[in-house]
């Protein structure tokens, strides 16, 4: 018996291929999609133009939207069909474009791009507070739901990912309101302060 181990990171590893029997003997349910019946994208993987639908080679481009639109520098021209629900708008949508600058396998474009979502998301907070219905950090961040529906309970003794960072969510959460009701309070002061002079 060789006492080589069987990995593929041994210099001059033995070239001997198991058979399917060995390998389905060693590991449990191994080639259970060796038979096409079994496999469910199976028909996706034949070529049959006439199955799939498809009455064309290539799709139509859409013309709408076109001009301007945001795509990655690995592609060499827009793909034919694009959403149109949410265009780029304001400030956001500046540094969202700019983010495309940069290959998708870099750092830079995903963090410009998240940071782009944090600039949408206080512009969205913004908006509400001055509407007449501005958002409600309370019951739209589930903090009732916690006492009510067993929240904590839930947490105890149990081997939940989210436990980790639960000490984190109220700082993610309520940090930028309290920091907003500091900064209006704050304002409000100068600005009373100004006004009896």
């Amino acid at each position: 018996m060789s006492t080589t181990p069987s990995t593929p990171y041994v210099a001059n590893k033995p070239k001997d291929v198991p058979s399917p029997e060995a390998l389905r003997a060693r590991i449990p349910g191994w080639g259970a999609d060796l038979d096409p019946k079994d496999r469910p994208s199976y028909p996706r993987e034949v070529y049959d133009p006439a199955g799939t639908g498809a009455h064309w080679d290539y799709p139509e481009e859409q013309q709408s939207g076109r001009e301007g639109r945001e795509r990655s520098i690995e592609h060499g021209q827009l793909t034919p069909v694009f959403g149109t629900s949410a265009p780029l708008h304001g400030v956001s949508g500046r540094i969202r474009r700019y983010a495309y600058r940069y290959s998708e396998g870099r750092a830079a474009h995903w963090l410009i791009l998240i940071g782009a979502d944090r600039v949408d998301a206080w512009g969205a907070h913004l908006r509400s507070l001055v509407s007449l219905r501005p958002d409600n950090p309370v019951t739209e961040t589930g903090v009732l739901a916690e006492g009510r529906l067993h929240g904590i309970a839930s947490r105890l003794g149990k081997r939940r990912a989210d436990v980790n960072h639960q000490w984190l969510d109220p700082l993610i959460v309520g940090g930028p309101w309290v920091m907003a009701t500091a900064g209006a309070v704050l304002a409000a002061r100068v600005i009373r302060r100004r006004a009896r002079r």
